[in-house]
């Protein structure tokens, strides 16, 4: 599966009011790895950013002045983000101004270029109700280094969400995927060695505790699909049943 992680920064709030995008950034994932691809495009918006904006980012008038158009940048963009799932926070702001954009090229809207839009935002938020979801939370909440976003910055930032979506999605499918992936050539060699005796030990009271208290995180981020939780549940009720 391909997805793009993808952020903008803009002159305002409101593409209605005739804000601009001045900054757009994307990093690749393919099957939840990075892939080392980004995009990243500075644009010339052709209008000053709002100040409350421009504390945001931090980018000035001047500094992007000699930067192209949308419209010079539009196509490898697009060409980036084609049948990619795009992973946004917030991401009905940031669609509504590509939206806009891409309107003035007399081109369809983002979502006709992409295979899907992920919102992060509203994921962290049914993840975590009643907790901050910015992307700084998300970051410290998974320990994710944001120490270097003093400004938002569309690249920096994509980069950071790219780290809390695969930390914040990180199920027990995905934990099987990458464990046959790491084992694949161990267990090969293994199956050459012929038998071995393994050794038992058996789990601590403290391990069972702190194993239960990682399938409850585990049974969380998979939104209650946690195979391994509900097994252990079934085989507690049985014993209990048959003493």
């Amino acid at each position: 599966m391909r997805q793009v992680i993808l952020d903008t920064e803009t002159t305002g709030l409101d593409p209605a009011l005739g804000h601009r995008v001045i900054e757009l950034a994307g990093v690749e994932l393919v099957n939840r790895c990075l892939t080392g691809r980004t995009f990243h495009r500075y644009l010339n918006p052709k209008r000053p950013s709002d100040p409350g904006a421009l504390e945001v980012h931090g980018l000035t008038e001047e500094f992007l002045s000699d930067k192209p158009l949308f419209g010079e940048a539009a196509a490898e963009f697009l060409e980036f983000v084609r049948e990619a799932q795009l992973v946004i926070h917030n991401a009905p702001f940031d669609t509504a101004f590509l939206d806009a954009e891409l309107r003035r090229l007399d081109l369809p809207g983002i979502a006709a270029h992409a295979s899907g839009v992920l919102d992060t935002l509203r994921l962290a938020k049914e993840l975590h109700p009643g907790k901050r979801n910015s992307l700084d939370a998300l970051c410290e909440r998974y320990g994710v280094d944001h120490s270097a976003r003093t400004l938002h910055g569309a690249l920096l930032d994509a980069r950071l969400l790219a780290e809390a979506y695969l930390a914040m999605t990180r199920g027990q499918d995905s934990l099987a995927m990458d464990l046959a992936a790491e084992n694949t050539g161990g267990a090969a060699e293994l199956s050459q060695a012929g038998p071995l005796m393994l050794k038992v030990q058996q789990a601590t009271e403290a391990e069972r505790e702190a194993h239960g208290r990682y399938l409850e995180e585990l049974d969380k981020a998979s939104r209650g699909q946690c195979l391994w939780k509900a097994q252990g549940s079934t085989r507690t009720e049985s014993n209990s049943s048959s003493v």
